[in-house]
């Protein structure tokens, strides 16, 4: 028998969540994962191949069209952007900034809310 082995945020999915990942993956992003972390904020991991060549800082200006075709609501409680390149995702380690965001992200630590 085999199991399935589901992330510690899985099942902090919400009908807001998968709004935004619905959203993001009809504008043509990749992979689009998001949870509710607490009653305030959502976190959201985009990972798409535009990525790649783009340095962080420029990444926003391609999802920031998307974020803000969201309700208002939806989009005021995103407060964690996490934006790879499939590279890093799949290799973490080689770049310190991204392993910790994604581990942060994959193992939410406990909220104070």
């Amino acid at each position: 028998m085999t199991t399935k082995h589901v992330s510690n945020w899985e099942d902090k999915r919400t009908d807001e969540s998968r709004m935004v990942e619905d959203s993001l993956r009809k504008a043509g992003f990749e992979r689009v994962d998001a949870y509710r972390y607490n009653s305030a904020s959502l976190r959201v991991r985009v990972i798409d191949k535009r990525f790649e060549s783009i340095p962080r800082e420029d990444r926003d200006k391609i999802v920031e069209p998307s974020i803000d075709a969201l309700p208002r609501s939806i989009q005021a409680d995103i407060v964690t952007l996490v934006l790879l390149a499939p590279s890093e995702f799949e290799r973490p380690s080689e770049t310190f900034r991204e392993f910790m965001l994604n581990t942060e992200f994959e193992n939410p630590s406990p909220t104070m809310l």
